[in-house]
């Protein structure tokens, strides 16, 4: 039986929760995800579970907040004046904002403190810091044909 490998293209099914049980993501064997082991399609350390599954195998994986999002970290916080923002501008705790940096770059940052003389906007994404637990299973190993060219399975 064929097992999973670098440069396979796999169909998985999974499902996403959190310590408290809760849901973060899935994708079900109606609306499965389609990837690529080793392009970088999905956090490296679940994808090296999947490499040496088999089709229809069925693991719980669980990834470290280190593995998946990273830590929530003190330098993704931007404290502002509130003067930085027009005064008829309402603020509301969890809305995103889109940042512009001097370096041209930008980024989707969210409200988590609002005062009469400041705002605290986060960088870190909503599950940093958190572990992940996936419910996987890898439907099948996709045969090189159904991608167009001649079959190697």
């Amino acid at each position: 039986m064929k097992y999973a490998k670098l440069g396979d293209r796999v169909v998985i099914s999974y499902i996403g929760t959190l310590d408290d049980g809760r849901i973060f993501d899935q994708a079900t064997a109606n609306d499965p995800l389609v990837i690529t082991l080793g392009d970088g399609e999905i956090f490296p350390a679940l994808e090296n579970e999947i490499i040496g599954m088999r089709p229809k195998e069925a693991r719980n994986i669980l990834l470290s907040a280190e593995d998946a999002y990273g830590l929530r970290t003190e330098e993704n916080l931007l404290r502002l004046a509130r003067s930085a923002f027009p005064p008829e501008r309402k603020l509301t705790v969890g809305a995103a904002l889109s940042v512009d940096f001097a370096d041209g770059s930008s980024r989707l940052m969210r409200l988590i403190d609002v005062g009469e003389t400041h705002v605290v906007l986060d960088g870190n994404h909503a599950l940093a810091g958190q572990d992940l637990t996936f419910a996987l299973q890898l439907d099948r190993i996709l045969c090189a044909e159904e991608n167009g060219e001649k079959c190697r399975c």
